[in-house]
């Protein structure tokens, strides 16, 4: 596999990671003289030009949970005796691989194989399984990573469980190994806007390691219970409910935990790395198209979406500043330095597997590289060039599958008493 690989769990300098953060953005350090100039100056030209309605909506859309997906493609043909569909061309739907896709929001899910033919502005795919008949051309399409919905259909036993957290019991499927309960586990934590269905891609790789699996819910995700605000923390509060798993498992007999994350779900189990109650049981961190770096992930959306980049720092500003609550609904503010892994690389001390493709298109693969660059000695990296985001799995399962493998196996057990 190719990749660096250390299992090592010593701190790397801290001159190599905290430069960085501190210096790039102005918002990293809390109270510092480039935070009061953007807020002076910065806050004062862009809402007096624009409005504080402005800012405020687009804050909001970083910490208000969407109640419907974006759609990534429209469906422009089908072909139900073939099994076939053709969708709009996009960069999402022109990869290679196996997918799910919602419609009618997401009232009907169907599965999509291989690409048959790319035409001029459309792709013809495969149709694998699912609601085939409540498709309709024309309709808008939610391209998903997440092939899977439930754990039937890998043919896998489980148990609903439900996970006692700080705001009340959150349902999770817990998948054991065939011979039975193991006493070490896989915690398992999808990304922003999906649910525990997303990481079910990951349980035969952990399963057939030895590892029970849990895969969770965590506040605002529509099955566990919401925040007390119904704002996203983007990490700095939900880890708590993994916190939460963490203890769960522990109660199970786990003795060696390793957590894995998605997306916002790689920036939650990595703050659960940092704050958890439970150290002595956490074994290492595996990260799928992590959010290493909110303020970059955050900036590049800006930027994608054509807002003026004073406007974009200053609803930064406003997420992670307690003047901004009013603009925002949040109950706290947001600490986005803490959620910077490049900048506190220093603090990481677990084994890391680390997996993103160069063009993710939502989050930037850069600060992922960044964190592998800063901590060789206990980051194994493994990059991929066309996968998009959170869809390494789909589009190159075998890979996928392979270096999670290898890693498990290259993994030390936690002594008895340890």
């Amino acid at each position: 596999m190719n990749g660096q690989r250390h299992a090592g769990r010593r701190r790397g300098p801290g001159s190599q990671a905290g430069g960085r953060g501190a210096a790039s953005t102005g918002i990293r350090r809390r109270g510092s003289a480039t935070d009061a100039i953007v807020i002076a100056g910065g806050a004062a030209a862009a809402v007096g030009a624009l409005g504080l309605a402005v800012v405020a909506t687009i804050a909001r859309k970083v910490v208000v949970p969407a109640r419907d997906r974006p759609s990534e493609a429209r469906i422009v043909g089908l072909d139900r005796a073939d099994g076939t569909v053709e969708l709009v061309a996009s960069p999402d739907t022109i990869v290679p691989g196996r997918y799910g896709s919602w419609v009618t929001r997401r009232a009907a899910y169907v599965q999509l194989g291989d690409i048959l033919e790319v035409r001029q502005h459309t792709v013809v795919r495969t149709l694998l399984g699912g609601d085939v008949d409540a498709l309709r051309v024309g309709q808008e399409a939610e391209f998903s990573g997440w092939f899977f919905r439930r754990p039937e259909e890998l043919g896998l036993a489980h148990e609903d469980v439900l996970v006692p957290t700080p705001l009340g019991p959150a349902p999770a499927w817990a998948i054991h190994p065939e011979d039975g309960p193991s006493t070490r586990w896989a915690v398992l934590v999808h990304g922003r806007g999906t649910t525990r269905s997303e990481a079910l891609r990951a349980v035969p790789s952990f399963r057939n390691a030895g590892y029970s699996c849990l895969l969770v819910s965590y506040r605002n995700d529509g099955d566990a219970p919401p925040a007390l605000d119904f704002r996203y923390a983007l990490g700095d509060e939900e880890w708590r409910d993994v916190d939460a798993a963490i203890g769960w498992v522990r109660e199970q007999g786990a003795a060696d935990v390793v957590l894995m994350g998605w997306s916002m779900g790689g920036a939650i189990v990595l703050q659960a790395s940092r704050r958890t109650t439970h150290p002595e049981l956490l074994r290492a961190v595996a990260l799928d198209s992590p959010v290493i770096d909110w303020v970059d992930v955050l900036q590049h959306q800006a930027r994608e979406n054509r807002i003026p980049s004073v406007v974009g720092r200053v609803a930064l500003l406003a997420i992670s500043r307690r003047w901004g609550r009013l603009l925002t609904g949040q109950a706290t503010s947001i600490d986005l330095g803490r959620l910077d892994y490049v900048a506190n690389a220093a603090d990481l001390a677990l084994p890391i597997l680390l997996m993103h493709s160069d063009d993710d298109g939502y989050v930037p693969a850069g600060p992922s590289r960044a964190l592998a660059l800063a901590r060789p000695d206990i980051v194994t990296f493994v990059p991929f060039t066309v996968a998009r985001h959170t869809k390494l799995w789909n589009y190159d399962p075998e890979r996928w599958t392979a270096a999670v493998s290898d890693w498990l196996d290259e993994l030390v057990p936690l002594p008895p008493g340890h």
